[in-house]
């Protein structure tokens, strides 16, 4: 719920040419981040969900 809110609420208010971040527009800049953000979240929850574990051999 974080990065749909992120992404698409947030471009309302990030919806300007400058700043640059990683010169590229602010805008541009601000989706890049929420795309790494979400990743790095999915691989948490990945890692953290115990139903990944059931297929391990221990």
């Amino acid at each position: 719920m974080i990065p749909f809110v992120g992404l698409l609420g947030g471009t309302f208010f990030a919806n300007r040419v400058t700043p640059y971040l990683f010169g590229m527009p602010f805008l541009l800049g601000y989706c890049v981040i929420w795309v790494v953000i979400t990743t790095i979240l999915m691989m948490v929850i990945y890692k953290l969900d115990p139903k990944n574990k059931e297929g391990e051999a221990r």
